[in-house]
């Protein structure tokens, strides 16, 4: 066993229940929003959010993790604010989201840099996991970077290092946002094991948007989770595909590997709100309860691996 820390203070891990491991509450760009949002109603987004996550509770998911970090909009506050009121676990992230460069707090100061100093992203991500983001109380509980369609960057490659970096230090576990079609996972891998993470506590996210096997158990093999967490994005891969995939992967002994989750969030400003519902109406909290786990047990799976994959994966993930 081991603590977990969450948005509401720490449980332990014991206490998770069923996980969703890759859920946003909110992304939202705090600067564009406090700019141009004139339409931005807090107190109705935040009761909106209180009512999604209070009905995944009710359809038995008892935690989320949020790997909202730098760069997605990170704001404490307002998921505490949401934390409190509700009976689900929200466990945050430290770390940062980009697929190119680094943000230019970051750009003059670090190793061989105009400011040669130690990487100070290891410092920021040390301090949220030990001792708490802000001044919120709250501590992060997982790392989370990304490697896209642009492969290994100069600034992709220097946070992913240093996550991984402060993973070996501080034994936070990972989430990697990935493109499978590139087979980013395997750089990914690669990278973190080269600063002494330990891979088996490293979540190769959206492995779900993928039917190769070759590539997904190759990832599995080196111990890494996947992260079959995209239910609901059925523009990027048919929910068939998706759904097949796991069974698939069941069968062949992977259910201890892998995760499930939507990537999903109560309120993204990425895209219009009323456009992404009807162009993903499945894009949900609900969809994995309603939809995911019937038709697993459809296709063979049995209560035993959604069971692995809800709740002892993620369970192990911490500890």
């Amino acid at each position: 066993m081991a603590t977990v820390h969450t948005a509401a203070g720490p449980v332990d891990s014991a206490e998770l229940g069923k996980v969703l491991v890759h859920e946003h509450v909110f992304i939202v760009g705090e600067e564009f929003r406090q700019n141009y949002q004139d339409d931005w109603d807090e107190d109705a987004k935040v009761a909106e959010a209180v009512h999604d996550l209070a009905e995944l509770k009710e359809l038995g998911i008892d935690t989320i993790l949020d790997p909202t970090v730098l760069g997605l909009g990170r704001y404490i506050p307002r998921i505490q604010r949401i934390a409190e009121q509700i009976d689900l676990n929200i466990v945050v992230a430290t770390g940062l989201y980009t697929y190119n460069d680094i943000p230019f707090q970051f750009h003059y100061a670090g190793p061989g840099l105009l400011f040669d100093v130690p990487e100070p992203l290891v410092d920021l991500f040390t301090k949220d996991l030990t001792e708490g983001i802000a001044d919120t109380g709250v501590r992060a509980a997982f790392l989370k970077c990304a490697i896209e369609e642009q492969g290994l960057t100069p600034g992709v490659e220097r946070v992913m290092r240093a996550v991984g970096q402060t993973s070996a230090q501080t034994g936070a576990p990972i989430t990697v946002h990935t493109n499978p079609h590139t087979q980013s996972g395997l750089v990914a891998q690669k990278v973190l094991a080269e600063e002494g993470a330990d891979l088996t506590k490293v979540v190769i996210g959206h492995s779900g948007d993928s039917v190769d096997l070759d590539y997904l158990m190759k990832i599995a093999d080196a111990g890494s989770i996947l992260g079959m967490d995209r239910f609901g994005l059925d523009l990027l891969l048919p929910f068939e595909d998706r759904v097949n995939t796991v069974a698939e992967l069941c069968k062949r002994g992977y259910a201890d590997r892998m995760a499930l989750a939507h990537d999903a969030s109560c309120f993204i400003d990425w895209f219009d709100h009323e456009a992404k519902k009807q162009a993903l109406p499945k894009w949900n909290y609900r969809h994995i309860s309603d939809d995911v786990l019937p038709a697993l047990r459809e296709r063979g799976v049995s209560d035993a691996d959604i069971t692995t994959m809800l709740v002892d994966v993620p369970r192990r993930y911490f500890e």
